[in-house]
Formats: structure tokens, sequence, C-alpha cells
């Protein structure tokens, strides 16, 4: 665990916790869970502690590994692991309501919560938002069960939020006659922001201008799929705001359509679906899952030593297969 240079005797696995949770939070989420633990017992011990997880972010993760068991599992120990100490945390399509409530008992200190595409409830919202009070960012992007309920709960539990992305996606919306109640929601609960991302709203100009009226701090205001609005009137009217849309360009609108499409009932196209289910409780990793790691990269020859009573799945959380 050492390395010579210079005459120097370098010892990584003394380097203080907070320093190597910094570190590792530059490496894969998998590499983390499964490949650093067994270095050393003091490596062990800062991925299992909260050094590693005051920021989580297991987007890439969920787009791959697809199932929703799965998705609370891996949030509920990865919050847990950051013994409340967790400031942000961005995983989309969170499957249910109880699982934005374990976020709210556990992660009080959350300053950005990145959601989108979640099936939570404007009554769990209500619930959570009093427990996350220092929220500065907010990100509910096409999380179609919500509104302006939601919104006004966010804005008058959450005073320091500046930041909202609240971007629909077309089909979202389809058929909706108006979502003039949220804009009312943003403009009346949230007067110290300053970054605004509305794409696709069905809000018309009045809306806007309301909400810039009572929200003096904006500077950016995302209108792009807005049809209604005229944003030469906005600028016109506020000349120092940075307006974006409501025209849309074709790299952004086809971008966001292959980003709100990766559900699939096909979990062949998975490359991390390395689990059998033989049932609720325990998954078994077959030999031929573990041959999918070998990258070809010349690791063969790589030492793995384990510590504290081996790799179990409790140890780690999940059940991936051994890095080669």
């Amino acid at each position: 665990m050492g390395e010579c240079g210079g005459g120097e005797y370098r010892c990584w696995e003394e380097l203080l916790p907070d320093a190597l949770g910094l570190v590792f939070r530059n490496l894969p989420l998998r590499e983390v869970l499964t490949v650093v633990p067994r270095v050393c017992k003091s490596w062990s011990r800062v991925v299992a502690g909260p050094y590693c997880w005051q920021e989580i972010d297991i987007e890439e993760w969920r787009q791959q590994q697809g199932k929703p068991e799965q998705l609370v599992r891996m949030v509920e120990m990865l919050v847990a692991r950051s013994c409340g100490s967790c400031r942000r945390i961005s995983v989309s399509g969170l499957p249910g309501d109880p699982l934005l409530s374990f976020i709210g008992d556990h992660a009080r200190a959350l300053r950005t919560l990145e959601i989108p595409r979640s099936e939570i409830s404007d009554a769990v919202v209500e619930s959570v938002a009093p427990r996350l009070p220092n929220v500065t960012f907010l990100d509910i992007s096409s999380c179609t069960k919500i509104g302006a309920r939601a919104l006004e709960a966010f804005g008058k539990n959450c005073k320091s939020l500046v930041g909202l992305r609240r971007v629909m996606h077309p089909t979202d919306v389809a058929g909706k006659a108006c979502q003039r109640d949220e804009a009312r929601a943003i403009a009346c609960t949230m007067p110290r922001l300053r970054h605004l991302e509305m794409g696709y709203m069905v809000i018309a100009t009045e809306a806007v201008l309301d909400i810039l009226a009572r929200c003096r701090d904006l500077r950016f205001i995302d209108l792009r799929g807005c049809w209604a609005v005229d944003d030469k009137f906005l600028q016109e009217r506020h000349p120092g705001l940075r307006v974006l849309g409501p025209g849309v360009d074709d790299c952004f609108e086809n971008s966001y359509l292959e980003e709100c499409s990766d559900y699939s009932d096909d979990s062949s196209i998975y490359s991390w679906e390395l689990m059998e289910d033989d049932d609720d409780d325990y998954y078994a990793v077959g030999s031929d899952d573990e041959a999918i790691w070998d990258d070809g990269q010349g690791l063969e020859n790589l030492e793995v030593r384990f510590y504290g009573g081996g790799f179990s799945e409790s140890y780690a959380g999940f059940d991936w297969p051994p890095s080669p």
C-alpha cells in the first residue's frame, strides 16, 4: 500500500478518511462498492462510512440496471451510509412515495435534490418538504403526479431555494389546458429564485410576468417549448434577464426525447443486469455473469485480498460479481 518516488514512501491507507472519500468519489459507483473495500481495512471503513456519500449521483447506474426494487435498495443503502451528511442526491425515476419519505428522514442536510421522472405525489411532498429546509436546487422535471400543491410545499419550506428545474416532456402535458396554477405557486412561494427552467409547460406570457414580478432575483429562465409565451415582450420588460426559448433547436429536442425514453421492458439491454432472481431477498451470480467484467485490459494479475470476513451482499449492499 505504498509506492516509492523520489525516495518517499506514501502510505495511501493512512490518508485521512475525508481525503480518501474525495478521491473515491471520482471512481465509478460499482468500483467504489466492489473493488475499493477489498483493498485494505481502512479503505473498507471509508466506503462503509459517510465519507464517500456526501454527494450521491446514481443516475448512470439507474439507467443501466432498470429495476425499481434495485433502485430502492441502492438509494436506501447509500443514504443510510451518509449518516445524515448527504448534500446532493441525483437519481431519476423514484418508483413511489416511500423512497422520498426515506430521503426526508435520513438526508435532512440535503442542498441539491434531483429526482426527475419520479412517481411521487403531492401528498408525500407536503409531508417531506418540511424536513428538507436546506434545499437550494430542485429538479422535479416530468414528475407528472405532482402539481401546484407540491411546488407550493417546496417553496414554503425550502426558503433558500435559488434554482428550480420543472421541465416537462411534450407527452407529459398533452391534453392539459393550462399550468397557470403551477406558475402561480412558483411566483408566490419562491422569491429567491435566480435560475428557473420551465420547458414545455403550458403557460402564457402573463404567468411568466407574474413570476418575474415576484422573483426579482431571476437572472435566467428557460421557456423552450412554452409556445404561448412572447419572449420578445419579456426581454423588453426585463432587459437584464436571459431568456431561452420558446423556440427549440432540433439538437435539444432530440436529446431530450432520448433522455426521457430510457425505459424498456427488455431486460437484455441492461449491461449491469447481473443477477438471477431466486427469491425476493437473495440473488445468485453465475460464472457467466462474472465473465463480463473481463474487459481485456490486463487485470488478470490483480491481487485481491479480503478483509473483515469476506465480501458479502450485506457488506457491499449489492451482489455484483467480483471484479477481475
